[in-house]
């Protein structure tokens, strides 16, 4: 039995809340369980220098946690004056995810700013920023009113791992504190793999194994794919 009882196919609870911050041209608070990421979006008419009079466009992000997010307080990263190598990889992780599915050059010399902060950790936030960015950058991208669209489809995250010799879908800090193993897949709605990241934590797995993993990453971002297009009012 799983600590929060759920079936080891079954999600936590999400929750995808669209245009959640006034401000920022799109946003999204993402609830996976008690895993809450605000994530935001917005549009610079300027790109980086390496990309100035090329015609194309940008998707970068920054990622973040709140001092109070985990069970005891922890520093901003501004007060250190830096930031440690989780929040760089999990950062590059989402600005990677959302530009496999945006064609650039249409999005002409500007640049889309995500930026994912995670309000309350238990588990998975960076496949809940990935997954909440994506409906804040199509937010984004709708308001600037192109002729086509440059998100050619979307993208979505989940957790699994092997839990007490069990693979189990959407991992909760309980889980993902003991797993043997755990992997975090990005996955797009026709099926593409963008990204995984698999780990040996207590125990090495095989291919068999790590197919049920692949099984279970599929079903649940059909979810969360299906809880996107709710948010946007597609379906």
């Amino acid at each position: 039995m799983r600590p929060s009882g759920r079936a080891p196919d079954e999600m936590r609870r999400v929750s995808l809340e669209p245009g959640f911050a006034k401000y920022a041209e799109g946003s999204c608070l993402a609830r996976f369980g008690d895993t809450h990421v605000l994530c935001t979006a917005s549009v610079e008419e300027k790109v980086p220098p390496f990309l100035r009079n090329t015609g194309q466009g940008w998707v970068t992000a920054e990622y973040g946690m709140l001092p109070r997010s985990t069970h005891t307080r922890t520093e901003r990263e501004a007060t250190r004056g830096k930031q440690s190598g989780r929040t760089q990889e999990i950062q590059r992780l989402v600005g990677r995810s959302l530009r496999a599915v945006v064609d650039l050059p249409s999005l002409g010399e500007r640049q889309i700013r995500i930026d994912c902060d995670v309000l309350q950790a238990d588990g998975g936030t960076r496949t809940a920023a990935i997954t909440g960015s994506w409906v804040a950058l199509a937010q984004a991208v709708t308001r600037l009113g192109l002729p086509k669209s440059p998100v050619r489809e979307a993208v979505a995250a989940v957790s699994c791992g092997i839990v007490d010799g069990v693979p189990v879908l959407d991992l909760d800090y309980a889980e993902d504190s003991t797993a043997h193993a755990d992997a975090n897949f990005v996955l797009t709605a026709s099926g593409g793999l963008v990204e995984v990241q698999a780990t040996a934590e207590r125990a090495t797995f095989g291919e068999d194994a790590f197919q049920e993993l692949l099984r279970l990453a599929r079903k649940g971002v059909a979810e969360l794919f299906r809880a996107q297009r709710v948010a946007l009012g597609l379906e």
